[in-house]
């Protein structure tokens, strides 16, 4: 089972921190942003010490680096030619980023329609990835399943399903199940997981599933607002997130968590880190209650000793 969660990515240690921080967490995969996902600024690639975090990544059998393309990219948008065209233009440059890093998926939302309708944004949105895509790049473009807010695309299967079918070189598009968005699309996912999975495979295919974003949901089915919740503090529960990550078919599929800090009481502009404690509960596949106190607790021990 292969279980991480993002981890940052800055200096002055950039890749090798990144691994550090995954370690840390007893991850066996993990997932970056290049740069800041608010924006598009990214150092050169000889400046993120790859050579040492890959070095590092091999002794602790870390395995499926994922990188998540910056949410500002928006290929689905029809009226502003300027947009679509920078995003054409970062992808290609993200994706030698990847393939430097050793990276098997970029993570991409498809985009939204800006109010020119969904099928409009899908014929965009294929058209940009087959200017993007290259049979030479490595890794594969992982279309992500979306919540369905504003003028999101990619909101259900079909949606997702008419985009691959588009693309050219199928061999470097994939699918990035996100439980809390598609939660909140409006698929059962905590009671009837089975089935959501059988209407992924029959209108997507099984075959193109190759990242799961593991987050609990603050939200109830279908209310299309995407707002994580970390694990078991949700309205899909650790239950039903702890079977999708045990799920024997979905056992070499790599599992990350995308789920919110815990914010010190005493000062919310502190936060911490749950991942850790969220992997060794699903390693044990037990709930742990005492969660949030417990990621406090720690840090305040940790605080007491430095």
């Amino acid at each position: 089972m292969l279980l991480g969660s993002h981890v940052s990515m800055k200096a002055p240690k950039m890749f090798l921190g990144s691994v550090e921080t995954a370690i840390s967490y007893k991850a066996n995969t993990f997932m970056i942003y290049t740069g800041a996902p608010q924006n598009t600024r990214r150092k050169p690639i000889d400046e993120l010490r790859i050579p040492e975090g890959k070095q590092l990544m091999a002794e602790n059998s870390l395995h499926n680096l994922i990188i998540h393309a910056p949410y500002i990219v928006n290929l689905g948008n029809t009226l502003k030619p300027e947009s679509f065209q920078f995003g054409i233009n970062f992808l290609r440059d993200e994706i030698k980023r990847a393939d430097a890093l050793g990276a098997s998926q970029i993570v991409l939302h498809p985009g939204a329609h800006v109010g020119a309708g969904s099928d409009a944004a899908i014929d965009q949105i294929v058209k940009g990835l087959n200017k993007i895509l290259s049979a030479d790049q490595h890794v594969q473009i992982a279309i992500e399943t979306m919540a369905g807010k504003g003028t999101e695309v990619g909101k259900n299967f079909t949606e997702i399903a008419a985009i691959i079918k588009g693309i050219q070189l199928q061999d470097k598009i994939s699918v990035c199940f996100d439980t809390c968005h598609t939660n909140d699309a409006g698929y059962d996912v905590r009671d009837h997981f089975d089935d959501v999975l059988n209407e992924f495979d029959q209108k997507i295919g099984l075959s193109y599933l190759k990242v799961i974003h593991l987050n609990d949901s603050k939200n109830p089915r279908g209310s299309h607002k995407d707002r994580h919740a970390d694990l078991g503090l949700g309205t899909i529960g650790f239950e039903a997130l702890n079977k999708i990550a045990h799920y024997d078919q979905l056992k070499d599929v790599p599992k990350i968590m995308e789920t919110p800090w815990i914010a010190d009481p005493e000062n919310i502009k502190k936060k911490y880190a749950p991942y850790g404690y969220e992997i060794a509960m699903l390693n044990a596949q037990k709930f742990n209650p005492s969660l949030v106190s417990d990621v406090l607790e720690q840090n305040a021990f940790d605080a007491f000793l430095k």
